[in-house]
């Protein structure tokens, strides 16, 4: 077993609403935000967590939430001096902000900028009055357009914008207008990824009459003609960009890469070479316990059982378009090839599900479709 590249995830837990759709880890902001109080916690977790990692380098780092854009530029460049001073963050890292359209103020992007982020994510979701209401977001689609404007202006390296299908009585003409306004900005990334109703989420208690399945797979090929037609490669299942521009704090998660992960409720990957061990953690939940409570911060620590390794990676590494190398198995969770179950590799060989040569397995266009099936043969 070796060390995978090491990223770094913050978490910023408060929106001004939460959206019916969404299941993460986030806070309706019901009185001032304690941003002083919670950058100097953030801090303290990854004090903590610096001790686990020695001097590895630390190659990205992604800011999620939440709505991470409700933080003042003073409030990230704070942050992120911080994180300088705890790790060993490397010149080149990427460094991503999620931000709202609703929550952003004139030039803001550019105080991001000085603030040493390298790349923005835009959540907009849709262009289209009736879609955003109907998944509560608080922008309309002229801040959205401000929003991209102002990334184009700031001086970043990159900026995703995300988009979302399969929407509440959403027609494919109305995916593709989506699609097409977001193309005609002309990001370097797009993320569009389909919405799925999650448990403990209003909308999983109150259904939406969503897209039927003839609609949802219709949308799914004329939008991905449409971005590849518009020179977007699709490098994983929800992500799409120019050449060059892929999201690397992504690119680590799908590759089976490390991360620390702090903040409120924030998970972590960590690889103990050592002990030829992985362990995924768990921190604090509540804005409260976290800020209050909470030392040093750890809510749960799992060892991953190594006869779980091969689901774990491989449910990571399908998520991409690339082959995935036979060596990074063996390097990255410490266990031969002969782990992996060969009926399981068999069947979905014979399903057509996946290829594979002397170095790789690579996942088929079938296989992307039908990746929960592909995936259930390694449980």
């Amino acid at each position: 077993m070796r060390n995978p590249p090491l990223g770094l995830y913050i978490h910023i837990p408060w929106c001004v609403q939460k959206c019916p759709y969404c299941d993460f880890n986030s806070h309706g902001l019901k009185n001032s935000l304690p941003e002083t109080e919670y950058v100097a916690h953030l801090l303290d977790d990854l004090a903590n967590d610096a001790k686990r990692i020695g001097s590895r380098e630390v190659t990205s780092i992604f800011i999620g939430g939440g709505t991470p854009s409700l933080f003042s530029e003073a409030a990230i460049a704070t942050l992120l001096k911080g994180v300088r001073q705890r790790v060993n963050l490397s010149p080149e890292a990427e460094i991503t902000l999620e931000a709202n359209p609703g929550t952003l103020e004139a030039d803001r992007f550019r105080g991001y900028v000085q603030a040493g982020v390298n790349r923005i994510s835009i959540g907009i979701q849709s262009f289209q009055a009736q879609h955003l209401s109907a998944l509560g977001r608080i922008h309309n689609s002229e801040q959205a357009m401000s929003a991209i404007c102002q990334a184009h202006d700031a001086g970043l390296n990159s900026f995703n914008v995300d988009l979302m299908h399969g929407l509440p009585d959403q027609t494919l003409d109305n995916a593709m207008s989506d699609l097409t306004q977001a193309i005609a900005q002309n990001p370097a990334h797009l993320s569009w990824y389909q919405l799925t109703i999650e448990p403990n989420t209003p909308f999983y208690s109150k259904p939406p009459d969503l897209p039927d399945d003839d609609t949802l797979w219709d949308i799914q090929t004329h939008g991905h003609a449409l971005l590849k037609d518009a020179g977007y490669h699709q490098y994983e299942i929800s992500g799409y960009c120019q050449p060059g521009f892929e999201c690397q704090h992504n690119l680590n998660y799908w590759r089976f890469g490390d991360y620390l992960g702090i903040g409120c409720g924030a998970h972590g990957k960590i690889t103990d070479t050592a002990s030829n061990t992985i362990y995924r953690t768990v921190k604090v939940k509540h804005p409260r316990g976290y800020m209050e409570l909470a030392r040093p911060y750890l809510d749960q620590q799992t060892t991953v059982n190594r006869e779980d390794l091969a689901f774990e990676f491989f449910m990571n590494r399908f998520r991409l378009v690339e082959p995935c190398p036979k060596q990074a198995f063996t390097d990255f969770t410490g266990t031969a090839l002969s782990s992996v179950q060969q009926a399981s590799l068999e069947q979905a060989y014979d399903q057509k599900l996946l290829d594979v040569d002397r170095e790789h397995w690579q996942v088929t266009d079938k296989g992307r479709r039908y990746l929960n099936s592909l995936l259930s043969a390694f449980v």
